[in-house]
C-alpha cells in the first residue's frame, strides 16, 4: 500500500521577490557559482495552508504570544503557544509545538502530515537574481512634503541649521533611496511529501501526547473515531471532514501563490507542470534539466512518458520547454488526480488493509 504522496510543481516567477531579507533570499550554488533567490519551506507551506483556509472559508486558529518579565523588569520574549487543536485546519495540517516553561503540564507536539522544501530554481542557469536601486521620490510636489532632520541627540535642527548643512551639496530632500534591491526572474520547483498515515490522524500516545484528555473528548464529541495506526490509537477525523478537506487540500497545492506580507512586486508565477507520483525517485526525472553541448546552456524537461507518475503540463508551459502534451484544464487533471489518491486511502482502517496487502 501506498503511504504518502509525492508531489512536485514547476513555476515561472518574473521579476518579483518572495521574502525579503537584504532585498531577497539567496543561496550560492555551488557547482556553478551563482547566487540563487528561494522561498524558503515554511514560506510555502504558510502559503498552502492559507489557500486551504481560504478555499473551505475557515480561519486559523488562535495563538498565544508570551512574554517574560525580568529582574529589572525588562520584557522579553517568551514562547509562542498555538490552540494544538486539529479542529483548526491550519492545525491538523501544519501541526503544531506547544512548551510551556514552568509549568506542570507535558510538551504537546505533532509533526505535521506535509514535508514541502523550498521553492528553488529548477537550475542555476535557468534562473536570475539581478539588484537595482529604488527612490521613494516625491520631488514634484515640495510644497505638500515636511521636512524634519535631528541632531545626533535627536533635536530638530531648524530652517536655518538645514539650509547651513546643505551648503554646497547637490542633496535632495525630497527622494528616499533604497539601495540594491533584489528581484529573481525564472523557472522555480519546489516539492511536497504528504503522509497519509497521519493526514487526517491525531496520535492518543500518552507517553508522547498530541492532544490534552479534554481536547480528545470534544473531538470525540464531534464524530472522530477512535482507529488504530502505525503510531499506535489514534482519533481519526470522520468522512464528513476528509471529503470537505480533500478537495481544499488538492486546490491549494495546485494554485498556491507567495501571499505573506513578506512578498513583494506581484508576479502571477503561473504553474507549468505538475508531477505526482507514489514514489519519490520518480519526481526528479519527470521535471528536470539536461546539460547541452554548449557552454553555460541548460534545457527544462518535462517528461510525461513516465511510469508510476501522473504529469500535467499546462498552456503557459509551452513557452518554455518544448512539449506536444500541453492542455488548457491540466491543472483541473491534476487536482482530480490528488483528491482520487487521498480519498482512496483506508484511513479508518489502515493496519487491517496493510495486512491483507
Amino acid at each position: 500500500m501506498n503511504h504518502f504522496i509525492y508531489f512536485r510543481a514547476l513555476k515561472h516567477a518574473e521579476h518579483t521577490v518572495f521574502c525579503v531579507e537584504k532585498g531577497q533570499k539567496t543561496f550560492r550554488d555551488a557547482q556553478f557559482g551563482k547566487s540563487m533567490a528561494y522561498s524558503s519551506g515554511q514560506q510555502v507551506k504558510r502559503s498552502i495552508l492559507e489557500a486551504v483556509s481560504s478555499e473551505l472559508n475557515m480561519p486559523f486558529a488562535p495563538t498565544t504570544f508570551v512574554f517574560n518579565v525580568d529582574k529589572k523588569k525588562q520584557l522579553g520574549e517568551g514562547e509562542a503557544w498555538s490552540a494544538c487543536n486539529p479542529a483548526y485546519i491550519d492545525q491538523l495540517l501544519g501541526g503544531w509545538m506547544k512548551a510551556e516553561s514552568g509549568g506542570e503540564n507535558r510538551t504537546l507536539k505533532r509533526r505535521s502530515p506535509f514535508s514541502i522544501s523550498a521553492m528553488r530554481p529548477l537550475h542555476p542557469l535557468l534562473a536570475t537574481y539581478v539588484k537595482e536601486n529604488l527612490t521613494f521620490d516625491r520631488s514634484d510636489k515640495p510644497e505638500n512634503q515636511d521636512i524634519i532632520i535631528k541632531d545626533a541627540n535627536g533635536k530638530v535642527l531648524s530652517t536655518e541649521e538645514v539650509q547651513d548643512l546643505l551648503t554646497g551639496t547637490n542633496r535632495s530632500l525630497h527622494r528616499k533611496w533604497v539601495p540594491d534591491n533584489a528581484r529573481t526572474t525564472g523557472l522555480f520547483v519546489h516539492d511536497v511529501a504528504l503522509d497519509l498515515r497521519t493526514l487526517f490522524a491525531v496520535s492518543l500516545n500518552e507517553f508522547e501526547p498530541e492532544i490534552r484528555p479534554e481536547t480528545a473528548e470534544k473531538l470525540r464529541a464531534e464524530g472522530w473515531i477512535e482507529g488504530e495506526t502505525v503510531f499506535g490509537k489514534s482519533l481519526i477525523a470522520p468522512k464528513e471532514l476528509r471529503d470537505k478537506v480533500i478537495p481544499a487540500i488538492a486546490h491549494a497545492l495546485i494554485n498556491w501563490r507567495v501571499t505573506t506580507n513578506q512578498s513583494r512586486t506581484f508576479s502571477l508565477m503561473e504553474t507549468l507542470a505538475v508531477a505526482i507520483s507514489p514514489n519519490a525517485n520518480k519526481l526528479a526525472a519527470a521535471i528536470r534539466t539536461k546539460l547541452k553541448e554548449e557552454e553555460d546552456k541548460v534545457e527544462p524537461i518535462v517528461d510525461d512518458s513516465l511510469e508510476n507518475v501522473a504529469t500535467f503540463i499546462t498552456l503557459p508551459a509551452a513557452g518554455y520547454i518544448r512539449t506536444n502534451t500541453e492542455s488548457a484544464d491540466a491543472l483541473e487533471k491534476a487536482e482530480e488526480n490528488l483528491i482520487e489518491m487521498m480519498q482512496r486511502y483506508p484511513y479508518e482502517n489502515q493496519l487491517q488493509e496493510v495486512a491483507l496487502a
